[in-house]
């Protein structure tokens, strides 16, 4: 069986705002310039079909107009939707981001709570595949049943796991309930990812050595941290590795939403096409770490320019970095 990138995550429409100056510049209103489909491991995997890798995605919607209109980009966009359920007795969820002027966004949700499904199947995973997963679907009582049970199949088949912790401050007040999960999910994956902001959330702390330390590397021995447009820090059991994000010029941003999605399926990709597997993780070069952390820049960068939440999939392929 070849290798794939397998994602588990929510569906949202993202319905976008952005801000405008009026009166002389003197108050500002926010109007919508567009709707697309969104959710996390979302964005990733449709900058991963658009790459042309071979990837599924595990998840949910409504069955109404917007989840039909959901499944239809999945499958223009080269995404698998073998493993992927329309509920009949659901409605998609929708997102409000509304936009500063510095292209970063505030979320407002209109959701039904997630519950696991009655029946459902899952890929046979194996060691030759990455499965990506995070955000509070992965954490959320209602879906951690059937969430645990993809996860210890993708854990017990040796395939890389890739947990983005992506942790959002609208849930701060369940931190204490949800950080075992949280603990659970990073003992089951190989590599942990999150940015500075979820861990100022949940630990009151922005400092990656301090997180890495107490937080990580007790359940995960590898750890990613992000810092939007600063930093990226790798942490391994021997070694620590920082690296500098070229900055963007603030004319050339658009949007801000989607940009750590992206940065994901920009890594994952590198991973896939250099056939890094589970048990050479621990032992990456620095030229291997800049390497994958370089495609997963350049897939965030592009994004930011763009008012979708994924890479441009008028791209050519000899344009990514892999």
């Amino acid at each position: 069986m070849s290798s794939r990138i397998i994602g588990l995550g929510e569906t949202v429409m993202d319905i976008l705002f952005k801000e405008i100056k009026v009166d002389n510049a003197v108050t500002s209103e926010y109007v919508p310039f567009a709707a697309v489909p969104g959710g996390s491991t979302f964005n990733s995997m449709v900058s991963v079909g658009r790459s042309g890798v071979p990837c599924k995605f595990m998840g949910y919607t409504g069955n109404n107009r917007v989840g039909h209109q959901i499944v239809d980009f999945m499958n223009r966009n080269g995404i698998s939707t073998e493993y992927f359920q329309i509920r009949n007795n659901e409605r998609a969820a929708l997102s409000l981001a509304y936009l500063d002027s510095n292209g970063d966004a505030d979320y407002t949700f209109y959701k039904e709570e997630p519950l696991a499904a009655t029946d459902y199947s899952m890929p046979e995973f194996t060691e030759k595949d990455y499965f990506l997963f995070g955000s509070y679907y992965s954490i959320c009582p209602g879906l951690r049943p059937q969430v645990k049970d993809i996860l210890e199949n993708a854990h017990d088949a040796g395939t890389v796991i890739y947990y983005d912790i992506n942790f959002r401050r609208s849930h701060s007040h369940q931190k204490q309930s949800l950080l075992p999960v949280i603990q659970e999910n990073c003992r089951l994956s190989s590599i942990v990812r999150g940015s500075a902001d979820d861990f100022d959330i949940l630990f009151g702390t922005r400092n990656p050595e301090e997180i890495y330390r107490k937080h990580i590397s007790p359940f995960c021995p590898i750890f990613i941290c992000t810092a939007g447009a600063g930093h990226i820090f790798i942490y391994t059991p021997k070694e620590a590795h920082d690296f500098i994000v070229p900055q963007i010029p603030a004319e050339e941003i658009v949007s801000t939403v989607g940009a750590g999605d992206s940065f994901n399926a920009g890594f994952l990709c590198a991973m896939y096409h250099r056939s890094i597997r589970k048990d050479q993780v621990r032992r990456l070069s620095y030229s291997q770490w800049e390497e994958l952390i370089s495609n997963g820049i350049f897939y965030s960068s592009q994004v930011c320019r763009s008012q979708h939440n994924y890479i441009n999939g008028n791209l050519r392929a000899s344009e990514f970095c892999v």
